[in-house]
Formats: C-alpha cells, sequence, structure tokens
C-alpha cells in the first residue's frame, strides 16, 4: 500500500519538455488513493498480476543482461512492485510514466529502488528506442486515440522490443461501473489484431481472462439498477464495490483467479471480462 508522506522534490521525476496537464476527464486522479490498497491487496489485481507474468514467462527470454522495461500510464506503481518481487533482477532500468505527478508521487514507496518516474502524454512520449519491453494495463480504454497511444509505445521501444497490453473485454459486458472508470471502449481479440496492424507491431498472442469469475462480475454489475443515480452516485457505488473485501472472500477469489494461470496460457478461454495482447516490434 501506498505510504502517505511529503512530496519528494519535483525533480526527482522527469519532466517532459513542455508544460503538461494531467486529463482528468480520462481517469481522474482523486481515485489513485483507492488504488493504491487495490493493487496490492485486491483479488483482482493479484490475478490481473499473475496471469500477465505468467505471459512474460513465456515470451521473454533472460540473459546475461536484464530487460530495460517501462509501465505506461502505469499509475501508482503496483505491477512494477509486484514484477521486481517475482522477477528481481531480470529489468533494470525500471521505469514508471504516467501524466499524473500525484501518482508518480504515492508509487515512490512502494517502487523499487532507483526506478526511474517520468511524468508523459501517452500521445507524445518524446522516447525513441528506449526500451525492451513496455506495459499498458488497463490504460487503453480510457484514451480517446488509442492507436496513437499504440504507435508511441512502438517508437519507444528497441526493435525486437515487446508491449503487453490489458483492457477490459467485450462490449456486450458493458455495465455502469464502465461509464464510471471513465472507458471510453472494451476490446475483443479482433480489435487487438487491427491495431496491431495499424500501428506497425506483430500480435503474438492475445486470450481473455478473468473466465472463471466472469459470471459473478455480471451478477454483482447487473443487480443494480443504476437507471436513476447520478453521474457522482455512480461514481461512488463504483470506488465502494472496487474496495477490497472482506479477508475470506478476497482470498476465496483470488484463489479461484489464481486457476486461470498457467490454465489460461495453455488454452485460449472463449471469453472473460478481460483481455491480453503481446504485441512485438519486428
Amino acid at each position: 500500500m501506498c505510504q502517505n508522506f511529503d512530496p519528494p522534490p519535483l525533480e526527482k521525476i522527469i519532466l517532459p519538455p513542455f508544460e503538461l496537464n494531467h486529463r482528468e476527464e480520462e481517469y481522474e486522479e482523486d481515485v489513485f488513493d483507492t488504488l493504491c490498497d487495490m493493487q496490492h491487496r485486491h483479488f483482482w489485481y493479484r490475478g490481473r498480476h499473475k496471469f500477465l507474468l505468467s505471459s512474460l514467462n513465456q515470451h521473454l527470454t533472460i540473459n546475461s543482461q536484464p530487460l530495460s522495461a517501462i509501465d505506461l500510464g502505469g499509475g501508482v506503481g503496483g505491477w512494477l512492485n509486484y514484477l521486481n518481487k517475482h522477477r528481481q533482477g531480470d529489468f533494470f532500468p525500471l521505469a514508471l510514466a504516467d501524466s499524473s505527478i500525484q501518482a508518480l508521487t504515492l508509487a515512490a514507496s512502494v517502487l523499487p529502488p532507483m526506478t526511474k518516474r517520468y511524468q508523459v502524454d501517452l500521445m507524445d512520449l518524446h522516447m525513441d528506442k528506449e526500451w525492451d519491453v513496455a506495459f499498458l494495463l488497463d490504460v487503453v480504454e480510457h484514451i480517446p486515440d488509442d492507436l496513437r497511444a499504440l504507435q508511441q509505445a512502438y517508437i519507444a521501444l528497441k526493435p525486437g522490443g515487446y508491449l503487453f497490453i490489458t483492457a477490459p473485454a467485450f462490449q456486450h459486458f458493458w455495465t455502469y461501473n464502465d461509464d464510471a472508470a471513465r472507458h471510453l471502449r472494451r476490446y475483443q481479440r479482433s480489435d487487438f489484431e487491427r491495431l496491431a496492424k495499424q500501428s506497425g507491431f506483430t500480435l503474438c498472442d492475445s486470450r481473455y481472462f478473468m473466465f472463471f469469475l466472469s459470471p459473478l462480475y455480471l451478477l454483482s454489475r447487473l443487480i443494480v439498477n443504476s437507471s436513476s443515480m447520478t453521474k457522482k452516485q455512480r461514481k461512488d457505488l463504483m470506488i465502494k464495490q472496487h474496495k477490497v473485501p472482506p479477508a475470506l472472500i478476497n482470498n476465496l477469489l483470488s484463489t479461484v483467479f489464481s486457476l486461470e494461470s498457467p490454465l489460461g496460457h495453455l488454452i485460449k478461454f472463449p471469453w472473460g471480462t478481460s483481455i491480453l495482447g503481446v504485441f512485438k516490434k519486428t
């Protein structure tokens, strides 16, 4: 969990060569405090991190030299914290990039030592062939021009570099939660195929996850009648539902979700509430 402390000097965060303001209409900054707790303990983050790590283990080969990696739109640093714990020494340098100074400041207490922090605009990264691996984890669904985000990641990667993307899956799974979370779309494998072709990537793999818990997910969303709620009421409900469940329930759901790794990499689930894509720059 992120620790509350006086913000570090701004010069410790690498700033872009232009003035940059975080776009609240894409992701509201007041959600980051909730995210600090969720990203370490919530069953969904535990399951997503494990599923993503299994994919890394399949696609990335670590030789004598570690791989450089950057988490684009990485918020408060939960994924890099997890990655360092489970693949310590395999990735260096590590970097967290986000448009929010607040998120980058909160992340400082959980990031591995020597992790760089960049304030960036995902539409204009100003990075060229710098990274072996990049992540866009539940980010592209918030961005009006998701193709440009992939194109910028392509430029930032070294030849042969990998981009890992996770996003909500299937438009017919859309609920009030997507509206409250400022999602613009949900994805299918065909969408990743199109984005890869348009951005120059080779799509190495795409597969759905959170398959086993998808009925429970939909039930928890559909039993709520949100049609008469105000915008604020929907947001408050979203924050409430995204808090970490009681320990017994959270651990049970974590166990069920964990069964998808490595099973979900041995077979392709026909659906899931999320999708993972592995893109390679050739």
